[in-house]
């Protein structure tokens, strides 16, 4: 009752949605799916619960031969998927039967694809969530990424293949390679002048190809300082970015000296630098889809609109965005 993992890809992993929560003291970070949207969205075409257990596979996906008959939904980045050599659409759920072989190349488009089986992965639970957690080799399958050779274990689930959404349930589509990403200030946002906060929303900031799960390493102009971070008692560190150790937001935007890095779901739980601004969940989509030296320009929300914000995405993440 699985699947065999033909070739692993570059990095593909087990997670589910929302994640490991309530663990974050202990010193583990929620994980899960960086597009969260994409992956709620192919649940549901599997007949799975939004949060089910799926993959998550980034910018070269896996291949896999079926051991028995399901369904299996695609959606997010495009990575030129065929069943048994023909091409396999995303964003609908197709009926595959065993002995089937799945190929997902190179993403052309976006950076992350999502497969949903229908019945879920059914990998031991850790901490109350399936989630990969790949450094510290736990959740998921062994706790590191796919393997040659492995078997991914899948739940009982009804086949539904034949699902499509509704116009405007998935994520909009990019085709430029500059994203607009929205951000709430705070909780450091104080450390940074008014001539530094205008800079740093009237720029526009590069995806370092030194970013992971981890961290989205950002490339752009320097920062500047308020009088708070330069007065300061000594405690808090030498340089303007340093702070008495406090915890990190997931999505918080941490200045490491002048380099912005994005704390994603993999992230640390606390340190010693400031974080003025941080990115709410429903900007995470876009950060799931976006690829190394494309360019990111900031747009400041109040925390009411990132609340509403991911809302919408929450009211598209139901049954009533499928047609059958």
């Amino acid at each position: 009752m699985s699947v065999t993992v033909v070739k692993g890809g570059l990095e593909t992993t087990v997670q589910d949605w929302p994640g490991r929560k309530g663990a974050f003291g202990m010193g583990f970070p929620p994980s899960g799916p960086i597009d969260h949207w994409s992956f709620r969205l192919a649940n549901l075409l599997v007949g799975n619960a939004p949060g089910a257990a799926a993959l998550e596979c980034a910018f070269i996906g896996p291949t896999l031969r079926f051991e028995r008959d399901t369904a299996v939904a695609l959606t997010g980045a495009d990575m030129q998927a065929t069943l048994d050599g023909e091409p396999l659409p995303l964003w609908e759920s197709i009926g595959v039967s065993a002995g089937q072989t799945l190929r997902l190349r190179s993403a052309i488009t976006g950076a992350r694809t999502y497969v949903a089986f229908a019945g879920g992965i059914d990998v031991p639970l850790f901490l109350g969530s399936r989630a990969t957690f790949v450094i510290g080799a736990c959740g998921g399958l062994d706790g590191t990424a796919l393997k040659e050779g492995q078997s991914v274990p899948l739940g009982q689930g009804d086949a539904a293949p034949g699902r499509r959404l509704r116009d405007g349930a998935r994520p909009p589509a990019l085709e430029d390679g500059a994203w607009e990403i929205e951000v709430v200030a705070g909780p450091n946002d104080d450390w940074i002048d008014e001539a530094g906060r205008r800079r740093f929303l009237e720029s526009d900031w590069r995806l370092s190809p030194k970013s992971n799960r981890v961290g989205f390493r950002l490339e752009g102009p320097d920062w500047t300082f308020a009088p708070k971070a330069t007065d300061k008692a000594p405690e808090n560190g030498e340089h303007p970015s340093n702070v008495i150790d406090h915890g990190y937001p997931i999505g918080a935007i941490n200045l490491c000296g002048q380099t912005p890095i994005i704390l994603m779901v993999d992230t640390l739980t606390l340190g010693g630098f400031i974080n003025p601004y941080t990115v709410p969940t429903c900007a995470w989509p876009k950060l799931g889809q976006s690829r190394p030296n494309e360019t990111y320009r900031f747009r400041q929300v109040s925390v009411e609109d990132a609340q509403a914000g991911r809302r919408r995405i929450a009211a598209l993440c139901t049954a009533e965005s499928l047609v059958s």
